[in-house]
């Protein structure tokens, strides 16, 4: 049976409601350590997509790495930590890509093959190679293990994650029907889910890789309309979907 506060969480934070969605973790968080790294993660992710509240994700970080006891739990933080420094070299915040590595690193040599968590990994290691070490062969693979793994834990979230790199990966080889089946994946997944800050994403992402221009502009303008409605969230898709001024 699904935990109501599981539940909770899951609406604020899909909406955007990070600081929300934190603060009801927060009394479950004080002394057990799946809901501390459920809080810290929740805060990782306002900041990847704001590139706002980097201390108190740290502090949240902090605070389930001090309850981690288990390899499992260990590994787990070690994860969300190489997730936030990656984010922060990723959005220009602080070059912190040695500690992004290292602390995934730790994570893979802390983790069981087949926890569940290990497609997470997959997909963040393959983030670091797309991303950080320029490697695309590396990321294919990574992000390949991590979409195999997402299906056979039954992380569908994880598989809009990975459908969308795997399709952004073949738009950069020039196979666009590959790139278009992915990121339609990608959108339908989110839409299903209800993850509204992640379907902007998905139709600019669609968009770019349609062929028909109207059907690309509705897709533009639906994105941008979302972004809006969240306030400016993504701020880095906001930027890319800001109107430009002619006389500029």
């Amino acid at each position: 049976m699904e935990d109501p506060l599981d539940t909770a969480v899951w609406r604020l934070r899909s909406r955007g409601c990070w600081k929300d969605a934190a603060e009801l973790l927060t009394p479950r968080a004080a002394d057990d350590a799946s809901a501390a790294l459920k809080r810290s993660a929740v805060l990782i992710e306002r900041c990847m997509y704001t590139s706002a509240g980097w201390d108190a994700a740290e502090d949240a970080l902090r605070a389930a790495e001090a309850l981690a006891l288990t390899d499992t739990e260990r590994g787990a933080t070690a994860c969300e930590r190489g997730y936030l420094a990656y984010a922060s070299t990723l959005l220009g915040v602080r070059d912190r890509a040695d500690e992004a590595r290292t602390a995934l690193g730790r994570a893979a040599a802390l983790l069981s093959p087949d926890s569940p968590v290990r497609p997470l990994l997959d997909f963040r290691r393959g983030l670091i190679s797309q991303h950080l070490a320029h490697n695309p062969t590396g990321a294919l693979t990574a992000f390949q293990r991590a979409h195999a793994g997402a299906a056979a834990h039954g992380d569908t979230l994880l598989r809009s994650f990975t459908w969308r790199h795997l399709a952004a990966m073949a738009e950069a080889d020039g196979d666009l029907p590959d790139a278009r089946h992915g990121f339609a994946e990608s959108l339908r997944i989110r839409e299903e889910l209800g993850y509204l800050v992640g379907i902007a994403p998905a139709l600019a992402a669609l968009a770019d890789v349609e062929p028909d221009p109207e059907e690309a502009t509705r897709l533009r303008t639906e994105a941008a309309r979302l972004v809006r409605l969240l306030g400016g969230v993504p701020v880095w898709l906001a930027e890319q979907l800001a109107p430009v001024d002619p006389l500029d």
